[in-house]
């Protein structure tokens, strides 16, 4: 697999809350960090999706902490699409810190295309693909690597 290229960074606030007795960011706060960087990922790489019709569910998640985020950390998620298929798509996010460029976690997700309306797994726009692609600087479609 090629290495992956982060094109999306998102600066990320840390709050009084995310921070744990043990002084530093709680693990379940990453998850809601991903979610913000999905979030502002679409919002700018497919501008034109009916997000009231058309929508991307988690069907897996994971990630792998390899070192503590603490309250004074300068931190950001970094978001890719690493792999497309017909109905889903493979992401890849880190947090970092961005004083250091140290990764602080991996996590990756399997995200599905899903109708809103029908409540049911579709198949991925093909403008969202191309529009993937595109940001991606790359062909991330399965099987056309």
């Amino acid at each position: 697999m090629e290495e992956i290229k982060f094109r999306h960074t998102l600066p990320i606030q840390l709050r009084f809350n995310d921070v744990d007795k043990f002084g530093h960011v709680n693990n379940t706060i990453y998850f809601c960090f991903y979610d913000l960087g999905k979030t502002e990922y679409f919002s700018r790489v497919c501008p034109g999706v009916n997000w009231e019709k058309d929508g991307i569910v988690v069907v897996h998640i994971e990630a792998n902490f390899l070192s503590q985020i603490f309250a004074t950390d300068h931190i950001a998620v970094q978001t890719a699409v690493s792999e497309i298929g017909t109905k889903s798509f493979h992401l890849i996010q880190r947090m970092i810190d961005t004083d250091t460029g140290e990764v602080k976690c991996i996590g990756t997700s399997v995200m599905v295309a899903f109708d809103l309306e029908k409540h049911e797994s579709k198949p991925l726009p093909e403008e969202w693909i191309e529009a993937i692609c595109a940001y991606e600087g790359r062909e991330v479609r399965k099987g056309k690597h």
